[in-house]
């Protein structure tokens, strides 16, 4: 791949491939993505008051939530301090207060991997479904169940190539005729010093020595005599019966995506229909009401980002997912989408914090859903959260009805909750293996929060002169930019600290990587 810092990119400035020191986070603002949330956050608590959620229930999966050794996800409230009582209800004074007490803080965001981890568990938590689908719509989905040979692959002894079946030592005696053709019943037995044509795929004749090449054989015609023109070996350029695979033989383990190449194999092996999962549906939700569908911004209202791209980013986790829904900030419409819904996961996009217009919380408590994870120690997009509505008409105490996962209303905010808790949980869902971490060298200091995980958009690049291959962070990573991610194939994990360059980090592919070799560009 090129490196757009070299001097044959006249049209990349070198500005644009390293990190500003007095703007990291290349917004070309003075403040860093952490600065600019802690102050969107401290702005909504002086609008919106406490943040405290008493009606809803957490529940971590068996993680406990304050991410130390022997924390019990059962007991939550007794690890959490005390409320101090009002001055009326202390002892000695004599009066009692009607107020209820103040309602106790939520628990700790969990950090970023165990959210990751606890929505891995959520879609492995109960045993996947299994439909048949015919070959022709089963691309894509993932095996339910390993596939078998139904029979011996190849079922007979088949030629290799077109030319000569022969027996015995030769020269070999031959007839006229077209010879042996592929697809045709069996052939009867070749007698020692003989020989017969015979095409690519048919049938071998019993007591067949080997197959001569055309190209490796001298026919004369006058004598009725076939010479071999190289030494033949006992067996060559036969497909013996059950090379590929013997009957009930293992040809493709369950949790297998269905690609074309496995499509051929089943095929082959005799399969009209192949048992799969069904892909998780999804509906999208878009909440706000500054959001515009077309034309450019202005008085106040942007453009919606998120509607046109989750929908291609979530069928490329292979989930089917239904046109995005735009509700505004409408409590009432929100309740009665959530409860209309009858996908297997419903994404929401903004409305996740405690600002006067956020009812995603709000309406979660009003349905008695079960939150698993509630905020994300990561940046962008720690207001992040993972939900299991209930089953209309059940009990609280059983929610088993679909997930929610509750996205942050800035793009990549957005994405980095996309990949904290829509990927892993769609793949436990769909039945696919969650994505392997692996890391990779990475060429720049990358800034970290104090005390969360980022997620910087990174590209891939080659080593130079015998070097290691890397990735490089890229500009433009601020919660409301899409600059950086729509010019990335990766996102890097960056512990709270940050990374110096040399150093290794994780790595988590984009969907799409491996197919866009244009993602390098003046964006580093």
């Amino acid at each position: 791949m090129h490196d757009p810092t070299d001097a044959t990119h006249p049209v990349c400035d070198a500005t644009d491939f390293a990190p500003d020191p007095d703007d990291p986070a290349g917004r070309g603002s003075g403040l860093t993505d952490e600065e600019e949330e802690l102050a969107v956050e401290q702005a909504l608590a002086l609008v919106g008051g406490s943040s405290s959620r008493p009606g809803l229930r957490w529940e971590a999966l068996g993680e406990g939530r304050g991410g130390g050794p022997g924390s019990d996800p059962g007991d939550l409230t007794e690890a959490l301090p005390e409320a101090p009582a009002p001055a009326e209800d202390r002892p000695g004074s004599g009066v009692r207060s009607s107020a209820p007490p103040p309602p106790l803080p939520p628990p700790p965001p969990l950090s970023w991997d165990r959210a990751r981890a606890t929505a891995a568990r959520a879609g492995r938590a109960g045993p996947p479904a299994t439909i048949r689908l015919p070959l022709d719509r089963a691309l894509g989905h993932v095996l339910a169940e390993a596939l078998g040979a139904l029979s011996d692959l190849p079922s007979f002894d088949t030629s290799a190539m077109d030319g000569w079946a022969v027996a015995g030592p030769g020269p070999w005696a031959f007839g006229s005729g077209a010879g042996l053709l592929a697809g045709r019943g069996p052939a009867t037995a070749l007698p020692d010093g003989a020989a017969v044509r015979i095409a690519t795929g048919a049938r071998v004749p019993p007591d067949t020595t080997a197959v001569i090449r055309s190209e490796h054989a001298h026919a004369d015609e006058a004598k009725g005599l076939l010479h071999a023109l190289r030494p033949v070996v006992a067996g060559q350029d036969i497909r013996p019966r059950g090379q590929e695979c013997r009957s009930g033989e293992q040809l493709v383990p369950a949790g297998t995506v269905v690609t074309p190449a496995v499509l051929g194999l089943a095929a082959a092996a005799g399969y009209d229909a192949l048992p799969a999962v069904p892909r998780p549906r999804v509906d999208i939700l878009v909440l706000g009401d500054e959001l515009l569908t077309s034309g450019l911004p202005h008085d106040g209202l942007i453009r919606d980002a998120l509607g046109p791209m989750l929908g291609p980013w979530l069928r490329a986790l292979g989930a089917e997912v239904s046109g995005p829904r735009r509700l505004g900030d409408d409590a009432e419409a929100l309740r009665e989408a959530l409860t209309a819904s009858d996908a297997d996961l419903i994404v929401t996009t903004g409305g996740t914090a405690s600002g006067p217009v956020d009812h995603v919380h709000p309406v979660l408590d009003a349905l008695g859903a079960e939150l698993l994870v509630d905020g994300a120690a990561v940046r962008p997009g720690h207001p992040m959260l993972l939900a299991r509505l209930p089953v209309p008409g059940q009990s609280r105490r059983t929610p088993d009805g679909p997930y929610l996962v509750g996205l942050p209303g800035n793009p990549l905010a957005a994405v980095s909750g996309l990949l904290t808790l829509a990927e892993p949980l769609l793949a436990g869902l769909a039945g696919r293996p969650v994505q392997d971490a692996y890391r990779a060298l990475v060429h720049a200091e990358v800034h970290g929060h104090p005390h969360d995980t980022r997620l910087v958009p990174v590209v891939h690049r080659a080593g130079r002169a015998g070097g290691r291959d890397h990735v490089a962070p890229l500009r433009y990573n601020g919660p409301a930019m899409l600059r950086g991610i729509a010019a990335a194939d990766g996102l890097a994990v960056v512990p709270p600290g940050g990374v110096r360059s040399g150093t290794e980090v994780e790595i988590l592919d984009l969907p799409w990587a491996p197919a866009t070799p244009w993602t390098e560009g003046c964006f580093t």
